[in-house]
């Protein structure tokens, strides 16, 4: 899988789509909002019914609004409705470190035939009982881990190990992205797949001095 798109803009992912270079996209309220996304849930639909269709049968996920653990299942199962590729994304726990979470991943991914992305973790811990409880994919913010000080690199490899050595199905998806060097170094480290924004993807391919050897090729061609 390696790398899913970090966005809600159907420009964006139509052009990473076509160069053949991302396998997924995911979207919370927040990008939604940040991606021009309004008219509340019908909004939010009819944005991801587009993405869902254009990267199918690569996965989209769409999070939840509420953390009533009721409401969370509710909600959850509308979403996957949307489309056969929808994954949804649940937090760890709720604001107040409410437990129920981990029930509803369960709960959806055993009983309700929903693939859930357990999302907001922060340490390989985390990322190990969500995988216990079923999770598709688990994802650790791990921009988050190294702004507080600790080593993103080796949270993703103990989750890695623990997840391969317990023989679990989980993903890693390695998410909170500062900068290029990220997505390969959190790759490296045992991420199944790395989360990026469209300018973190084009920092990627375009280098400074491939721009110049280009130059140089197309100028020297001119003079033959």
């Amino acid at each position: 899988m390696a790398i899913f798109l970090d966005t809600g803009k159907i420009d964006e992912i139509r052009k990473y789509h076509s160069m053949g270079i991302i396998t997924g996209v995911t979207t919370n309220p927040t990008i939604m909002l940040r991606s021009g996304v309004k008219g509340g849930m019908a909004g939010v639909r009819k944005r991801s019914v587009e993405i869902a269709n254009l990267i199918a049968p690569h996965p989209l996920s769409v999070e939840v609004t509420t953390n009533d653990p009721a409401g969370m299942i509710k909600q959850a199962v509308e979403l996957s409705g949307w489309a056969k590729n929808i994954v949804v994304k649940i937090p760890i726990h709720g604001p107040n470190g409410e437990l129920d979470n981990l029930t509803v991943v369960r709960e959806l991914e055993k009983k309700r035939n929903v693939r859930v992305n357990v999302t907001a973790m922060m340490s390989a811990q985390q990322c190990f009982l969500a995988a216990m409880a079923g999770a598709t994919y688990v994802s650790i913010f791990a921009g988050r881990v190294n702004n507080m000080g600790y080593s993103s690199v080796e949270e993703i490899r103990k989750a890695r190990k623990l997840i391969d050595d317990f023989g679990l199905k989980s993903k890693i998806i390695a998410g909170s992205t500062r900068e290029v060097l990220n997505i390969t170094e959190w790759l490296l480290a045992g991420a199944h797949i790395v989360t990026a924004v469209p300018e973190l993807v084009h920092g990627m391919i375009v280098h400074p001095y491939s721009k110049e050897t280009v130059r140089q090729f197309l100028e020297d061609a001119g003079k033959i």
